[in-house]
């Protein structure tokens, strides 16, 4: 389950904890720290990019524990850098042994919601089977 707090992946969220309640299955929910959400200097810095996972982890614990109050027994949370896509199928995928991904239609962040859809990247290219949530 990715999450990015866009319209689309708050209602992937909501189903994702629905149907992880109703089989009684692990969720673990993903976030990425987009790569162009950070200008050269920043990427450089190891305080600023320490900083932004800091607050990235902070949030996803939100994301968490909304879970863990719907009932969900267990609850992994993730988080990663770098192309948002290529990161959940190549690497979460793989380490995280899913047996299914859910992610909503439109991203609300990066340059990823001007070019293409992370969605359908992730539809065609996971190794599992992939709901997208609008």
């Amino acid at each position: 389950m990715g999450v990015d707090d866009s319209p689309d992946a708050l209602t992937a969220f909501q189903y994702a904890l629905h149907r992880a309640r109703q089989e009684q299955t692990k969720l673990t929910i993903v976030s990425i720290l987009e790569d162009d959400e950070m200008n050269v200097f920043q990427a450089l810095d190891k305080d600023y990019v320490h900083g932004q996972h800091d607050d990235l982890q902070k949030h996803i614990e939100k994301y968490r524990q909304l879970a863990l109050d719907a009932g969900i027994k267990q609850v992994d949370a993730v988080i990663a850098e770098g192309d948002p896509g290529d990161v959940i199928v190549h690497q979460v995928i793989p380490a995280v042994k899913p047996d299914l991904l859910i992610v909503g239609a439109k991203s609300k962040q990066g340059i990823s919601k001007h070019f293409g859809s992370q969605a359908a990247y992730m539809a065609k290219y996971a190794p599992i089977s992939v709901l997208v949530v609008r």
